[in-house]
C-alpha cells in the first residue's frame, strides 16, 4: 500500500446557510444561491475559523470576548474543494481517505456523491478507482454540515449523542469555540490486488528463572490479515517477507514464508539479548524497526508496511497493602514497578486541526524534562494524531488513553442512546487498532468521571462500559482497561480511610492548614486527577487582555476575566495569603507561588506512600486557549508556570522532601517535620537541612543520612528547631542533597509567623539585588534543529533573600526552556543556569509568533519574585540594564 498526501493541494473553503449547498439555485427565481462567504484559501488539516480570520471575516477569537462573536461559524455549512490530478500509478484500487472530518460530512467527486460520514475519529474512505480512470483530474468537494448541538461541561451525560470533542462546547479551561473542518490528513491510498489488513504487533520479554535482572530473550508477535481486492483474481501463493532491524538500523533477522490471500499471518520473532524499552526515568527507549512486505508469485511488491516497536514485558499488580476489592493500579515493566509521575493532557488548541508536529514536540520535551513518565489523554478532548503517540514511544511517556466520553454534571451516567453507542463502538475499534502498536500505550479507560450515582464511579456492569471492555479484550488484551477515571469506589478524595482507591480532586488550594492535613494523611491508591489553579504570566496575559483589563480583579466583577477562566478566580486566596493585590504582575507572581506550593505538597505526600500509592497524575499539563487563571502547568503560548518547575523538582528520580501540616509557625515554639528520601536505589544519601531567615542568617542546621530505596520512601529523621520570637517573619527550610555526579539539588520550603497573611512579609523583601552574567555566547544545540543554547550565572549581591529567580525570553519567536527555574538565592549565593531556545513553529492563531529567518538571537532577562530588573553582564564585559 502506498499513500499520497493531499494536504498541500490548493484547497478552498466557502460558507453557506444550512441546506443551501444542496439546493444550489432559488426555486422562485432560478438564480444561483450565493454563499455567506466567498471562496477562501483553506488550510488542510485545519479548521474554518483560522481561514476566516486570515480573510478578515472574524477577529482573533482568543482575545478578550472575541470568541462570542464567532459562534455563528459553527451554525453554517462549509464546503471544501480542491482539484486532484490523475496520479501516475499502477493500482488495483485507489481510495480517497479523510483521516479526520469534523463532524458530519458528504463527500463528492465531480459532483457525484461518494458517500456520507459522521464522526471525528474514524477515517472516511471512498473508492475512486473508476472515477480516476481516463480522467486528467477530479474535483473533490466536502460538504460539512453545522456542528451538532452537543453539550459542554454542564449537561446530561446520559443524553450525549455524538463523538464530537466536547471541550469545544465550553469547559472550565475553555470557551465555546466549536471546530468545523478537515482536522487530520487527507491521503490517496493506493492498493494492489492484495494488501495488509489490521496489523497487530505485541512484544514481550523473558527473564532468567533465578535472576529477574537477567534477560533471556525478547519476542515480537505479529498478527495481520491478508486481504484480496474484491473482484480480483486469485494470484495463487503469496510471499511474506518480514525484516527486523535493531534500534541502530542494523539488520537483525529476515523471515520469508508462503501465504494465501484471506489467511491470517501469525509470526513470532525471537530477539536474543534484546534492548528493552522503559518509561522515562527507568531506562532507555530503544525501538526496533519492522518491515512487512507482501510479494506475488513473480516477486512483485504488492504492499509494504513499516513499524517501530519497543520490546518490554508489561504487567499490572495490586498496590502494597491494597484492599481486596481494589483494581491493580501498579504498572510493572520488565519486572520493575513503575511509579506513575503523570499529567493529564487536554487538546493543545481549541482548533486542534491546526496543531503542528513541533507543538507536540515541545509538549513531550517538557514532559520528559520534568521526569514525567505518563500522560492521560482525557476523554472530553480528542484522540490525538499519530505524531503524538510516536513521540511518546521515542521519549518513554506511557499513555493512558480514554475513549471519548465524559461527565456532564447534571447526570454522569454513560449514554445508552443507540446512535451514541454505534458511534462509540466505531471510534473505539478504530482507536484500538490504530494505537495498540504503540509501545507507550499502557492503559485504556472508558472515559472521564462517569458515575452511576453521585460520587460513585460506574463500573463494567454498565452496558456502555461493558461493551468497551469487551472491545479491549478483543483487540488489545495486553493492556489494562479501567472502566472510568476515577474508578472508585468513591469519585472524590475523602478524609475517610479505605475509601479512596483511584480518586479525583481537588482542584483548588484547600487553605492553610487544611490542604496539608487532607493530603498529608490521605490513603488513596491512585490520584489520577487533581490540581491547583494559578494565573498565567504577565507576558502571556498581555497578549490577550487589553491594557484596561490588566489589573487584579475578581472574575465576579470582570466579564473578560470570567470568559478566560471563570472557575479559577484566586483573588480572595491571594489576598488571604499575601494581603492586598496592587498590580497584575504582583497578582500573577503570588498566584503562581500558591499553585506551585499546593501541587508540590500533594505530589510529595503521595510519593511518601510509594507503592501503597501507585502514582499522581496532575490536572492539567496544558490548556487549549489562553486563560487568565487555570490549573495548567504550561500556558497556551508554551510558557511554563512556576508550578511546572516545582513538579519537575518533586518528580526527580532522587528527591528529598519535608512533611509538615501547616505553613504557619508559632514564635518561641518548636517545629518538627519528618525528612524523607525518595529514590536512591540502595545508595547512601546525605541530606543537609538549613533554616534561614530573610537576610540569609542560618539559625539552625541538621544533617541526615539514609539508604535510598527504589520501591519506597525512606524516613531520614526528624527536623527539629526552635522558632525565633518574631511575629511577622518568613523562615526558609532548605534541604540539600547530592545526586551522583550532578550538581547538588535543593528543595526549599517557606514558613511564616504572620497569622493574618502568612506570605505578606514576602512583599516587603526589597533588599536583594540580582546580577546576571552571560557566560557563553549562543550556540546551536544538537538536540533540536535551529535551537540555541547559552549559559548564565545569577548572583544575589544584595542583603535579603531573592525568591523564585527565573529566566524569560523577552520576545515571542522562541520557546524557552531552562534547566533551573524559580530557585531562591540568599545573599552572596550564585547559581548557573543553562537556557535553550527553540524557534516557534505553531499552527493556526499561534502562527503569528512563528520564527522568521530574519529574527535575531534570543533575548533573555532574569527576574525574581516581584522584581523585574536585573543587571546583565554580557559575554566580553559589555553591560546594560534590562
Amino acid at each position: 500500500m502506498n499513500e499520497i498526501l493531499l494536504n498541500d493541494l490548493k484547497w478552498e473553503v466557502k460558507g453557506y446557510w444550512p441546506w443551501v449547498p444542496l439546493k444550489g439555485t432559488s426555486m422562485e427565481l432560478g438564480q444561483e444561491l450565493m454563499g455567506v462567504t466567498d471562496w477562501m484559501p483553506a488550510t488542510v488539516p485545519g479548521g474554518v475559523h483560522y481561514d476566516l480570520f486570515r480573510q478578515g471575516w472574524i477577529t482573533n477569537p482568543y482575545q478578550e470576548l472575541n470568541s462570542l462573536s464567532c459562534e455563528w461559524v459553527e451554525n453554517r455549512w462549509w464546503v471544501y474543494r480542491t482539484t486532484l490530478k490523475q496520479p501516475e500509478l499502477r493500482a488495483a484500487r485507489v481510495e480517497l481517505v479523510f483521516q479526520g472530518l469534523d463532524y458530519e460530512a458528504s463527500v463528492y467527486a465531480d459532483h457525484l456523491l461518494l458517500g456520507e460520514h459522521k464522526g471525528m475519529f474514524e477515517p472516511a474512505v471512498f473508492d475512486v478507482t473508476d472515477l480516476l480512470s481516463g480522467r486528467e483530474s477530479l474535483e473533490i468537494s466536502v460538504l460539512l454540515k453545522q456542528a451538532p448541538d452537543e453539550m459542554g461541561q454542564i449537561g446530561k451525560t446520559s443524553a450525549t449523542f455524538t463523538q464530537k470533542s466536547r471541550f469545544n462546547y465550553k469547559w472550565d479551561f475553555s470557551t465555546r469555540l466549536v471546530n468545523v473542518g478537515i482536522w487530520d490528513d487527507v491521503v490517496l491510498r493506493v492498493h494492489q490486488q492484495c494488501f495488509w489488513d489490521d496489523v497487530s504487533i505485541t512484544t514481550d520479554a523473558e527473564f532468567g528463572e533465578n535472576d529477574r535482572n537477567q534477560i533471556s530473550s525478547g519476542r515480537i508477535t505479529i498478527q495481520a490479515g491478508i486481504k484480496r481486492m474484491a473482484g480480483s483474481e486469485d494470484d495463487g501463493t503469496l510471499t511474506v517477507c518480514i525484516t527486523c532491524a535493531d534500534p541502530e538500523g542494523n539488520p537483525l533477522l529476515v523471515q520469508s514464508r508462503p501465504v494465501r490471500a484471506g489467511e491470517l499471518l501469525n509470526a513470532e520473532l525471537e530477539i536474543p539479548e534484546p534492548e528493552l524499552w522503559y518509561p522515562n526515568g527507568y531506562g532507555k527507549q530503544p525501538l526496533y524497526n519492522l518491515e512487512l512486505k507482501l510479494l506475488d508469485e513473480a516477486g512483485t511488491e504488492l504492499d509494504t508496511q513499516s513499524f517501530q516497536t519497543g520490546i518490554r514485558k508489561l504487567d499490572y499488580i495490586h498496590n502494597v497493602d491494597s484492599p481486596d476489592n481494589a483494581l491493580p493500579y501498579t504498572v510493572v515493566i520488565n519486572g520493575s514497578k513503575i511509579y506513575m509521575k503523570g499529567v493529564n493532557m487536554t487538546p493543545l488548541d481549541h482548533l486542534y486541526g491546526n496543531v503542528t508536529v513541533e507543538q507536540y514536540q515541545l509538549m513531550i520535551r517538557l514532559m520528559k524534562a520534568a521526569h514525567i513518565n505518563l500522560v492521560r489523554v482525557w476523554g472530553g478532548g480528542i484522540i490525538e494524531k499519530k505524531a503524538f503517540y510516536d513521540l511518546c514511544d521515542v521519549n518513554g511517556i506511557m499513555v493512558w488513553q480514554e475513549f471519548i466520553q465524559s461527565s456532564s454534571g447534571i447526570d454522569n451516567i454513560p449514554s445508552k442512546q443507540p446512535e451514541f453507542l454505534e458511534l462509540l463502538h466505531k471510534t473505539a475499534c478504530t482507536a484500538l487498532c490504530d494505537k495498540r502498536n504503540h509501545v507507550s500505550l499502557t492503559v485504556w479507560s472508558g472515559g472521564n468521571e462517569l458515575m452511576s450515582e453521585p460520587n460513585k464511579p460506574s463500573d463494567s456492569s454498565d452496558s456502555n462500559l461493558a461493551m468497551l471492555k469487551e472491545l479491549v479484550e478483543q483487540y488489545d488484551p495486553q493492556r489494562l482497561f479501567l472502566p472510568t477515571s476515577a474508578s472508585g469506589p468513591v469519585e472524590y478524595i475523602t478524609d475517610a480511610k479505605g475509601q479512596g482507591h483511584d480518586v479525583h480532586g481537588y482542584w483548588k488550594y484547600m487553605g492553610n492548614p487544611y490542604h496539608y492535613e487532607l493530603y498529608g494523611s490521605n490513603d488513596n491508591l491512585l490520584h489520577s486527577e487533581f490540581g491547583v489553579d494559578g494565573l498565567s504570566s504577565l507576558k502571556s496575559l498581555e497578549k490577550f487582555l487589553s491594557e484596561t483589563n490588566r489589573r487584579p480583579v475578581s472574575m465576579e466583577n470582570n466579564a473578560i476575566w470570567r470568559h478566560h477562566g471563570e472557575w479559577w478566580d484566586t483573588l480572595s486566596r491571594e489576598e488571604e495569603m499575601f494581603g492586598s493585590m496592587t498590580d497584575l504582575e504582583q497578582f500573577s507572581a503570588c498566584s503562581q507561588w500558591i499553585q506551585a506550593e499546593g501541587i508540590r505538597f500533594v505530589l510529595e505526600a503521595n510519593r511518601r506512600r510509594k507503592f501503597r500509592n501507585s502514582g499522581s497524575i496532575v490536572w492539567q499539563f496544558n490548556e487549549p486557549w489562553p486563560n487568565v487563571s487555570c490549573t495548567n502547568l504550561v500556558d497556551y503560548y508554551g510558557e511554563t508556570k512556576m508550578a511546572y518547575h516545582w513538579v519537575k523538582s518533586a518528580f526527580r528520580p532522587l528527591h528529598v522532601s519535608l512533611d509538615y501540616r501547616s505553613l504557619l509557625l508559632t514564635p518561641s515554639t518548636g517545629f518538627q517535620g519528618d525528612v524523607y528520601v525518595h529514590g536512591g536505589n540502595g545508595r547512601k544519601v546525605e541530606v543537609d537541612a538549613e533554616v534561614f531567615d530573610a537576610v540569609g542568617r542560618c539559625i539552625y542546621q541538621q544533617s541526615f543520612e539514609a539508604e535510598g530505596n527504589k520501591d519506597q520512601a525512606v524516613g531520614a529523621g526528624v527536623l527539629n528547631f526552635n522558632v525565633p520570637e518574631h511575629e511577622d517573619a518568613l523562615y526558609f527550610v532548605r534541604l540539600s542533597y547530592q545526586d551522583g555526579d550532578e550538581a547538588p539539588q535543593q528543595n526549599l520550603y517557606v514558613f511564616s509567623t504572620n497569622k493574618k497573611h502568612p506570605y505578606a512579609p514576602a512583599l516587603a523583601l526589597i533588599g536583594g539585588n540580582l546580577e546576571v552574567r552571560q557566560e557563553s555566547l549562543w550556540q546551536p544545540t544538537g538536540a533540536q534543529e535551529k535551537s540555541q543554547q547559552a549559559r548564565f550565572t545569577v548572583q544575589n549581591t544584595g542583603s535579603e533573600v531573592l525568591l523564585h529567580i527565573h529566566a524569560e525570553e523577552k520576545g515571542d519567536r522562541y520557546w524557552m526552556e531552562a534547566d533551573e527555574q524559580f530557585h531562591t538565592l540568599f545573599p552572596g549565593e550564585t547559581k548557573t543556569v543553562t537556557v535553550t531556545c527553540t524557534p516557534k513553529l505553531s499552527g493556526g492563531f499561534l502562527s503569528g509568533e512563528n520564527y522568521r529567518i530574519t529574527d535575531g538571537l534570543p533575548e533573555i532577562r532574569f527576574m525574581s519574585f516581584l522584581t523585574a530588573q536585573s543587571r546583565m553582564i554580557q559575554v566580553g564585559g559589555e553591560k546594560n540594564r534590562e
